[in-house]
Order: structure tokens, then C-alpha cells, then sequence
């Protein structure tokens, strides 16, 4: 199963969203947990993790089925220096057990134009970055979702899901 996963922030909480799939084309979900948590830090560049982290941890204890993909609306690597991203520090947390793949809509400094991939029609690009898989597999699985703008159906889907929770 493949859970792609979003957070939103109010005051002084965070919404965490998922949407929980079978394949890639997937134009429905099976599941869509949602979670409420207190926001851990400030937000820091290039420490994204230690806000959000947290809130996704919470999130996927609603999840009771083996994973073998997590998609994240952010980063696995920062730059061409690759630091550790918040999709490197989910997938250190769990065991390195469940691939990661980050979709940025936005580029972080230096991010490698190797990550760049566009979907329908968008010149602008999403950023695909991924640990536990290979990187060229994860931008063709990006690119196989379901929907035909810059961002897929069901990553469409979570961001909804996290920012109308009450």
C-alpha cells in the first residue's frame, strides 16, 4: 500500500492528512486518516522535519496496514549537498523499512534540476526526491498518478483533507 501524506498548520496545532492507495494510477483512495497534533518548533529552513515529523509519526499510528511507500509533500534530500531531508528523517525513524518520496512544488536552495519533473501541460515542475527506492523509479511513479495537471489527483486530495479539517 502507498500512503501520501500532508500537514497543515493552524495556531497552535497541525493537522496531518493522508490518503492510503493500492497503485499508482489510483484514482480513489482506500482510507484517509487524519490527525490533530501541537506544533512541535518554529519552522526552521532546512529543519522542516522537526515540525512536521512528529505530526506524520502521530498520523501513521492510525495506519494498520504494511506499507511499502510513503509519499510526502516536501523533501527527502536538500540541495545539491543532499542534506537529510524530512523524508531521510521518516525513513530513519522507521527502520528504513518503507520507501520515501518527497514532492516539493517548490525548489529548495541549489535543489539539482535532476529533480524537476513536469506533468500535463505545467511548466512548472514538482521536485521528486527518494530514499529506499530508485529516484528515476519514483518520478515515473509520480508521473504515472492519477490526474492530468502539474499535481496528481490523490496529492490534490490529502493537501483538501488537512486544510478543511476542523
Amino acid at each position: 500500500m502507498i500512503l501520501a501524506v500532508d500537514v497543515d498548520y493552524r495556531r497552535n496545532k497541525a493537522v496531518a492528512a493522508g490518503v492510503l492507495f493500492h497503485d499508482w494510477p489510483d484514482e480513489i483512495a482506500v482510507k484517509e486518516p487524519i490527525s490533530v497534533c501541537d506544533v512541535a518548533d518554529d519552522y526552521v529552513p532546512g529543519e522542516f522535519y522537526r515540525r512536521e515529523l512528529p505530526c506524520l509519526l502521530r498520523l501513521l499510528e492510525q495506519v494498520d496496514v504494511s506499507l511499502n511507500t510513503i509519499v510526502i509533500d516536501g523533501f527527502v534530500y536538500l540541495g545539491l549537498e543532499r542534506s537529510p531531508g524530512l523524508g531521510w528523517h521518516l525513513y530513519e525513524v522507521l527502520g528504513k523499512r518503507v520507501a520515501v518520496i518527497g514532492v516539493a512544488k517548490t525548489a529548495f536552495k541549489d535543489t539539482p534540476a535532476g529533480m524537476a519533473v513536469r506533468r500535463g501541460t505545467s511548466q512548472r515542475p514538482l521536485y521528486v526526491s527518494a530514499i529506499g527506492t530508485d529516484e528515476t523509479n519514483a518520478k515515473g511513479c509520480i508521473q504515472s498518478m492519477h490526474g492530468h495537471d502539474r499535481i496528481p489527483s490523490l496529492l490534490k486530495r490529502v493537501d483538501q483533507l488537512c486544510r478543511k479539517a476542523p
